[in-house]
């Protein structure tokens, strides 16, 4: 993948830039973007600083932060970094105009996400600094962030984020025209016009960090660009009525003819009767949307036949942004749960070895998306009520009925800040079910069972408190200690018959990855696409894209 930088050689540069970077003049029409520009230079490549892209402003750049040049000297000074080392800083700082990498006014940006999830799962070496660590978790865990440019622990924190990065690569990728084109297809620069961002990224070497699910979204997104070349497809008409197999009308004509563009719909019958093929193909793209394959065309469907295939293109190339940072070692035994999925799936070799459906978080409670390694299994756990939840349902219901602990089968065991600390006792009753798993994170969120089992029969299954509910928890389990000759099925039935808790450490960890794809490929090479549920998409669109 080749970047242009407008209008810069590479140039000794002298550091004495500062504030806010200056915004470039640009003719009307112009087209602003990196890959229009006319000096081919790679930052990275050179023995010397290259100059400042001043051609990024702030109505263009990916994020809307941006560091002060003297603020980078002085953290040079202060790290004692060697020479290498700061003229590759002011290279990657240059060639972003000195805009933020991975903070945004709201917080971490995806990509800061995404390496901390990548950096945890891969336990490569970095800087080594509990302080970053601890630092971002903060970060993450406060929803109500507006970040400044001028905070100078933010600012620590972006450029260690970016030191951890190097080092990161510099272990990744021992090739250095990869470490290279690493360094500059990861991070975004600025926003782009997305159909001419969507076939600059089918033409670029698409070589880093990209595992099979990103070669085969895009492919889907070479089709996608096609049917948008060709002027898309045709918007049905408002139609109030749902239509069912063996109904007629010229509405069932103009699906036919929607499907059959895309492919949905074989042949090109174009009749006015909902026969059995059509329904097929109705509950085949209902399937393929997150929708319950029930074979009628009612308002969900009609919405999503009528989503533009812009916006199509749009998604996918949001979430092969996210995959760019998916670990690629196939070998590895990975637990994955796709959150707009609501989905578990067990990964031997890359293939699915074990699947099944999941609740997560509700809306106010999003399960936030990281990776963990998996270390105990607790059958029969108690549930220590979260503080929050006491205050906010647990005394209320308490006022209302005195026996409340006793009918739910929990516990006062003390006082804590002024509430009482509450838990409830294994058994049938307990929300977490008879089984939880935990990997430690900084989060307090682990998998577990479930009471509720209906709630896993649900389209759209966002109901927890933030931690993830499994469908199958005593098949997860078993699979966990196949290799533990003292614990068969039948001892693990055994002890959740017994009601009394029980911790058993798994001796191969095996890692657990939070992701949050609103579209992919499945193991049929059939596209997917699912709904934005916490708005993730739209927040990347927002930065990645320039506004139509």
């Amino acid at each position: 993948m080749k970047i242009l930088i407008a209008g810069v050689g590479i140039a000794l540069l002298v550091c004495c830039h500062s504030g806010n970077p200056k915004p470039a003049p640009h003719p009307v029409g112009a087209d602003t973007g990196l890959q229009h520009s006319r000096v081919r230079v790679n930052p990275l490549e050179s023995d010397t600083l290259i100059a400042r892209n001043t051609s990024i402003d702030s109505a263009h750049a990916y994020s809307p932060l941006f560091l002060d040049s003297a603020d980078l000297n002085m953290f040079i000074s202060q790290q004692k970094l060697n020479d290498t080392l700061a003229r590759e800083l002011h290279n990657f700082y240059n060639f972003r105009n000195f805009q933020f990498a991975w903070f945004d006014a709201d917080g971490l940006s995806e990509q800061a996400l995404a390496f901390s999830s990548l950096y945890t799962y891969s336990q490569d070496s970095s800087t080594g600094r509990k302080w970053l660590d601890r630092e971002l978790d903060a970060l993450q865990a406060d929803s109500g962030l507006q970040l400044t440019a001028i905070d100078p622990t933010l600012q620590k924190t972006e450029m260690l984020m970016t030191w951890r990065f190097f080092n990161f690569l510099n272990d990744r990728y021992p090739d250095r025209k990869k470490r290279l084109a690493a360094y500059l297809q990861l991070i975004p620069v600025e926003k782009r016009n997305p159909m001419e961002m969507a076939k600059a990224v089918v033409e670029a070497d698409n070589t880093i960090g990209a595992g099979p699910g990103y070669q085969a979204l895009l492919d889907q997104l070479e089709k996608f660009l096609d049917w948008q070349e060709k002027g898309g497809w045709p918007r049905l008409p408002r139609h109030s009525k749902i239509e069912r197999p063996g109904d007629k009308g010229e509405f069932i004509t103009e699906v036919k003819k929607r499907l059959q563009v895309t492919g949905e719909l074989e042949g090109d019958d174009t009749s006015r009767l909902f026969d059995k093929k059509l329904g097929k193909a109705i509950r085949d793209y209902q399937a393929a949307h997150g929708l319950e394959p029930d074979g009628h065309i009612g308002p969900n469907v009609i919405r999503q036949l009528n989503v533009p295939v812009e916006a199509r293109i749009k998604q996918i190339l949001v979430n092969l942004e996210r995959m760019r940072w998916l670990p690629v070692d196939e070998d590895r035994q990975t637990i994955l749960v796709n959150i707009p999925e609501f989905r578990l799936q067990v990964l031997e070799g890359g293939k699915p070895a074990l699947s099944m459906n999941v609740v997560v978080g509700k809306e106010g409670h999003s399960t936030v998306l990281f990776s963990g390694k998996l270390n105990r299994i607790i059958f029969n756990p108690y549930w220590n009520i979260p503080a929050s939840i006491v205050k906010k349902e647990v005394l209320p219901a308490m006022d209302k009925d005195k026996d409340y602990l006793d009918k739910h089968d929990m516990e006062e065991t003390g006082e804590e800040m002024g509430l009482p600390v509450i838990r409830q006792r294994p058994g049938d009753l307990n929300e977490l079910g008879h089984v939880k798993f935990l990997f430690p994170n900084s989060f307090n969120i682990y998998l577990h069972d479930s009471p509720h089992k209906e709630l896993f029969n649900m389209t759209r299954r966002a109901y927890s408190h933030g931690c993830i509910r499994v469908a199958d928890a005593e098949g997860l389990a078993a699979w966990l200690l196949q290799d533990n000759p003292d614990w068969s099925r039948e001892k693990i039935n055994k002890t959740i018959a017994s009601k009394k808790e029980t911790p058993v450490v798994v001796k191969d960890q095996v890692p657990v990855l939070i992701v949050y794809y609103t579209c992919w490929v499945d193991e049929d090479k059939k596209v997917q696409f699912r709904e934005d549920l916490y708005n993730h998409d739209r927040a990347v669109a927002q930065h990645l894209f320039l506004k139509d």
